[in-house]
């Protein structure tokens, strides 16, 4: 049997992280709600737990480094990847997980209530009709659209410093193509997950005008 909070300090340590007893916690306690909502919900295609350990929560803890700044949006959240983790990771910032399904934001409200989570929001709208008060310090997705949606669809979520955290598999060549032109790669990142043996990249986006 694999002991995962093992597998998951081990991993984070891989990363350059070092998580808290109250972080391995609600980590492990974040994957047994997927693990369990996923049987009825259809959250993620990974249905083995020893697996979600690297192919979720420690490709989620990858792009922590990159998460600077008070505001954050997490589109199309669906199971709460990487929301969720960065949530319980930066207790200090605020996340507002937004996704168009109700079964998947009712599994977010479920997350936020069972691991006390104050500094997360669960909003079921589609992104384009998504109006907050105050707009992002940053915006993430983990396989939501394409670049050229990714930016388009959340621009006026935006002030002119917002970073756009795009995580990806094989690096984007063709979806780079059809971004708008008031958008460029401010950095991309070659991601070194454990556990995982498939590409990863992060591509950091952000408007030229």
């Amino acid at each position: 049997m694999v002991d995962h909070a093992r597998q998951l300090v081990s991993g984070a340590e891989q990363l350059g992280l070092t998580l808290t007893e109250q972080q391995v916690a609600q980590l492990l306690n974040y994957l047994t709600l997927l693990n369990k909502w996923n049987k009825a919900y259809n959250l993620t295609a990974v249905r083995n737990p020893d697996e979600m350990v690297s192919r979720h929560l420690l490709d989620s803890l990858s792009v922590l480094p990159f998460v600077t700044g008070p505001r954050w949006l997490d589109v199309g959240s669906g199971g709460g990847m990487p929301g969720a983790i960065l949530a319980i990771m930066l207790p200090d910032s605020d996340f507002t997980l937004l996704d168009s399904n109700g079964k998947k934001t009712r599994f977010l409200t479920q997350v936020k209530l069972e691991l006390g989570l104050h500094n997360l929001q669960v909003v079921n709208s589609r992104v384009e009709a998504f109006t907050p008060a105050e707009p992002f310090d940053g915006i993430v997705s983990r396989a939501f659209s394409s670049l050229a949606d990714f930016t388009g669809l959340t621009r006026h979520l935006s002030t002119p410093d917002t970073n756009w955290l795009a995580m990806k598999g094989l690096y984007p060549d063709a979806e780079l193509q059809g971004m708008p032109d008031d958008f460029c790669v401010l950095r991309s990142e070659e991601l070194l997950v454990p556990g995982c043996q498939a590409s990863r990249h992060l591509l950091i986006l952000r408007r030229t005008a």
